[in-house]
């Protein structure tokens, strides 16, 4: 038998060099490459993160409106009916206004109870107040074990009105619990108004989410994921209405008239699911992101307590004040809102909600 052919002297010591080395050696027998190294490299990290967290499935709708439909008009009624419920007749709603935040409570309960539900409220307390995150939830037909959480936070900043952060919020939750009440999802869905959301309880142990967050962990609720409903009610076709930070101004749209899929990269499966199902189900701009929880606003919501959790969460949003000029203002009042356009978004989320309970 032959003998088995060997490299060379030169071979040899060139097969034996680790990568980086022949990677020194190339460049330093090509010095006119040296300059490049960085832009390679930042090229391909762009690539990477393009695929891992900025592309999503199917593609954001850029058309033309259709008329709302009969039963969309019907919608966009009750939600109009709603935000001006929590936002006009009840108002500024938190521990410093506490009677109409019991106001607030009891709406949101008696709405749930009125489309069929048993409300279940989980009261903790918090500067000699007690405050209520409230829970109406829908039984799996096939998997009960399996719970979808839709959630939203009832409460607003000291002095406001909140009618888009987050009676609009608030209003998409109750449209969404009566479409279901009629329904038999495979998994269990669980509706919940979640109070002490906005500062000074944002992120702390006494925010509403996260009190609920920790007793579903400790009490092993087996939760496939959570959708917070986070400001839903203003667009603009105006150039530059839209004002994401650097560089991600750089990678959407600069027109405010889309939804806003937004989560960390451990829910990057669970929200392209969400937004794949948003876009199969209604004619609406929407862009999506799963990046790392660290950069800003990326957990400005009641899904960053589920986060805490080990829970897979995203949030849909108008984008709050990265678009909304009077975010966290007395300003921000009812008649500040696009009914019309919220009416298509809450109608896409009931198409998106209904596909993961299933």
């Amino acid at each position: 038998m032959d003998k088995e052919r060997k490299p060379d002297d030169d071979q040899r010591e060139s097969l034996e060099q680790p990568v980086s080395r022949r990677s020194r050696s190339l460049l330093a027998r090509k010095p006119y490459l040296q300059p490049l190294r960085p832009i390679i490299i930042f090229f391909l990290l762009f690539v990477a993160a393009w695929f891992t967290m900025i592309r999503m499935p199917s593609a954001s709708y850029r058309g033309p409106w259709q008329p709302l439909s009969e039963t969309e008009e019907a919608v966009r009624e009750r939600l109009v009916h709603d935000v001006e419920k929590l936002a006009g007749k009840i108002g500024d709603r938190n521990v410093a206004a506490y009677e109409n935040y019991l106001r607030a409570a009891d709406f949101i309960e008696s709405s749930l109870e009125d489309a069929g539900y048993e409300v279940t409220r989980y009261g903790f307390e918090v500067e000699g107040r007690t405050c209520y995150n409230l829970v109406a939830e829908l039984t799996g037909a096939e998997r009960p074990d399996e719970i979808l959480v839709l959630g939203a936070h009832y409460d607003s900043v000291f002095g406001t009105p909140a009618a888009n952060d987050n009676a609009t919020g608030v209003a998409a939750l109750l449209e969404l619990a009566r479409t279901f009440a009629e329904l038999a999802p495979a998994r269990t869905v669980r509706f919940v108004a979640f109070a002490n959301e906005e500062p000074p309880f944002f992120q702390t142990e006494n925010m509403g989410s996260r009190v609920y967050a920790r007793l579903i962990r400790e009490r092993g609720d087996n939760v496939i994921g959570m959708v917070s409903l986070e400001t839903l009610g203003y667009y603009s076709d105006e150039p530059g209405s839209q004002k994401y930070p650097f560089p991600f101004q750089l990678l959407y749209p600069n027109e405010g008239n889309f939804l806003a899929f937004v989560g960390n990269v451990r829910s990057r499966s669970f929200l392209r699911d969400g937004i794949r199902a948003f876009r199969e189900g209604v004619r609406f701009p929407s862009e999506g992101a799963a990046i790392p929880s660290f950069i800003e606003g990326v957990g400005w919501s009641d899904h960053w307590a589920f986060w805490q959790e080990g829970y897979p969460a995203f949030m849909v949003t108008d984008t709050a004040l990265f678009r909304y000029p009077y975010y966290h203002t007395p300003e921000d009042t009812p008649d500040k809102l696009d009914f019309e356009r919220f009416t298509r978004v809450v109608v896409g989320l009931e198409k998106m909600a209904i596909t993961l309970a299933e």
